[in-house]
């Protein structure tokens, strides 16, 4: 791996808000609250070191607050400073990793807080959310008309399952997977110990998905400070790079598209972050990734379009222990959207710090001799419309 630009940004230190369904009164101030303080707190700053602010969070509509960054630099003793926020279905918190990244590249500041959130669980009903979700698709033809997102994932899996002959109970592993790698994580909404057969038993929701099947709807926050590497404190602990970054569409409309069992958008995006890095060869020079995962499946289809495993072998890989937490290339050490929970503005922040963690052994319960030096994590909007792809690497004393 040899990445082209000395200057990417260096993560300083991060924190998250555990995602759950609050129902305790608290707020979503209190959550990016925390999450942010924690985060000086672990990069070892004071709101005085910060330069900027991007905040990521999916829809007003979840949060019924409109332009929400004032009130997060109020929370925080940040008001004053420059701020945006961005906006990009589930990738949101992915999309405002890349705009921090892109400030400090540019020499526009030196040290930017990243904070996304959104209240998507405790105060709306789930025929709400679903509806709210709807919208970020093409919400005339298909939000408006009654397309969920389960639906419309169950149309590009069939897909998938008819050109590769992959069978329900092989992206079942998925959810098993998932669900016991989230147990030990503090962060997860949903950590248990489930089998197949757990999975293939619960309710139908849209075929071939089951309840089990279906990432979780969280509330939440978190919270990531990235630094140019030229005002990077000297630290005896390794630290993580942000080392690539690539962003990819797709047509909004599921049926406009000539492959729709597979994520184009994430393919793009993964291209030109490993591009950036110097990645040639993700199979074999990426060791880990923390991978958009609303269903089982997608996972599957991720996985193959950021080159970690060749088209219609995910399944196959998945099988044989590849894709588990001790296997050669593990996927979702965190639990995934499956099993951590999805929080559509957090969940790419938070993706960047388990990431950050498990790359420098800080991740809860990381074996001694555990060592990755390379990781990938991806996030996207919509069915895979909106992609945004990182490279984090590992950066000694």
């Amino acid at each position: 791996m040899s990445t082209t630009n000395v200057n990417m940004p260096v993560i300083l230190g991060g924190s998250i808000y555990p995602f759950r369904r609050y129902r305790d009164g608290s707020h979503w101030r209190d959550w990016v609250r925390q999450a942010g303080t924690e985060a000086l707190v672990d990069a070892g700053l004071e709101p005085r070191d910060i330069d900027a602010v991007v905040v990521a969070s999916e829809t007003d509509f979840l949060n019924l607050q409109v332009n929400p960054a004032p009130v997060i630099l109020g929370e925080l003793g940040l008001t004053g400073r420059p701020a945006v926020r961005v906006e990009g279905g589930g990738a949101s918190g992915g999309l405002a990793l890349r705009e921090a990244l892109a400030q400090i590249m540019a020499g526009l500041y030196r040290r930017v807080i990243v904070v996304g959130f959104d209240a998507a669980a405790g105060h709306l009903e789930a025929d709400d959310v679903q509806l709210v979700y709807g919208l970020s698709f093409d919400a005339e033809t298909d939000g408006m008309a009654g397309a969920r997102a389960v639906t419309l994932y169950a149309l590009s899996i069939n897909e998938y399952m008819g050109k590769y002959g992959v069978a329900p109970a092989q992206f079942a592993r998925v959810s098993v997977k998932n669900h016991g790698n989230a147990v030990g994580n503090p962060w997860a909404h949903k950590p248990m110990e489930i089998t197949v057969e757990d999975v293939l038993n619960s309710p139908m929701i849209a075929s071939p998905y089951r309840k089990l099947d279906c990432s979780l709807t969280s509330d939440g926050a978190a919270a990531v400070i990235l630094s140019h590497p030229d005002v990077t404190p000297t630290a005896e602990r390794p630290r993580s790079r942000i080392a690539g970054s690539g962003v990819g569409t797709d047509f909004a409309r599921l049926g406009d598209r000539n492959s729709r069992h597979e994520f184009r958008a994430k393919r793009e995006a993964a291209h030109a972050a490993y591009k950036m890095a110097g990645i040639n060869d993700p199979a074999h020079e990426i060791d880990l990734a923390e991978v958009y995962d609303p269903f089982t499946g997608a996972e599957l289809q991720s996985s193959e379009a950021l080159g970690l495993i060749a088209e219609g072998q995910a399944a196959a890989a998945l099988e044989d222990g590849i894709f588990d937490a001790d296997g050669s290339l593990p996927v979702n050490r965190s639990g995934g959207l499956i099993g951590q929970g999805g929080v559509p503005g957090a969940t790419g922040i938070a993706q960047a710090i388990s990431m950050d963690r498990l790359l420098t052994g800080r991740y809860p319960g990381q074996a001694p001799n555990e060592l990755q030096r390379c990781g990938v994590i991806d996030a996207h909007g919509g069915i895979c419309t909106l992609a945004a792809v990182h490279v984090l690497e590992r950066m000694e004393p």
